[in-house]
């Protein structure tokens, strides 16, 4: 009897990291040229900031929705995978990044319920961290963000400075645990004795 046919979503995977990262990019291009803007309105012209935020803001929305995707798939095989029931469903892993206040916290429990399930063994204690210090870096600079859009803060080179930072933190912690998740669960598919629910998961490079 030939084995399931699925295989971990790498092309996602490197789709959602390679969005992620331009996004990354995109926005500190953004908040670079916003505060020229605001410095030196006649050297850096509003349009060019304008341009620049567009570029940031489709970039960011390709983002979300690769990365989304990637996560949904990836919930799916470890639910498969998975001995015990894994919580929540395919709709709540979407949505609860999506919901105000409830993405603060509801989604980082979620993607360690997905890297649990994701192969065999105990999760370790180094794939616990990275996802707190990735979530925290995360929810750090978009405090932070909220701080320097205030009145006058916008020129703040010591905000600019640490909201990028995080920005960028955030962005490569993001892309280490797709990776971490989706090789964990191309080992776990490449494993003798593949969870049986992994065979009616449709197809996926």
């Amino acid at each position: 009897m030939s084995g399931p046919t699925v295989k971990a979503p790498w092309l996602l995977a490197r789709f959602a990291q390679a969005a992620v990262a331009a996004a990354a990019v995109a926005e500190v291009a953004r908040a670079v040229t916003v505060r020229a803007h605001a410095l030196r309105p006649l050297d850096t012209p509003e349009s060019t900031s304008g341009q620049v935020s567009q570029v940031y803001v489709n970039l960011m929305i390709v983002a979300a929705a690769l990365f989304l995707v990637w996560f949904t798939r990836s919930w799916r095989i470890a639910r498969a995978l998975s001995p015990n029931p894994l919580p929540g469903s395919a709709p709540w892993a979407v949505f609860s990044w999506l919901i105000p206040v409830i993405n603060m916290w509801v989604p980082r429990g979620l993607v360690l319920d997905v890297l649990r399930a994701s192969g065999p063994g105990a999760v370790g204690r180094r794939d616990r961290v990275l996802v707190n210090v990735w979530w925290a870096t995360w929810i750090g600079h978009a405090l932070v963000a909220v701080v320097s859009s205030g009145p006058g803060q916008a020129t703040s080179p010591a905000l600019l400075l640490v909201a990028e930072g995080l920005e960028l933190a955030a962005a490569a912690l993001a892309i280490a645990v797709i990776q971490r998740i989706t090789a964990r669960q191309a080992a776990a598919l490449g494993s003798t004795f593949p969870a049986p629910g992994v065979a009616s998961l449709p197809p996926l490079p």
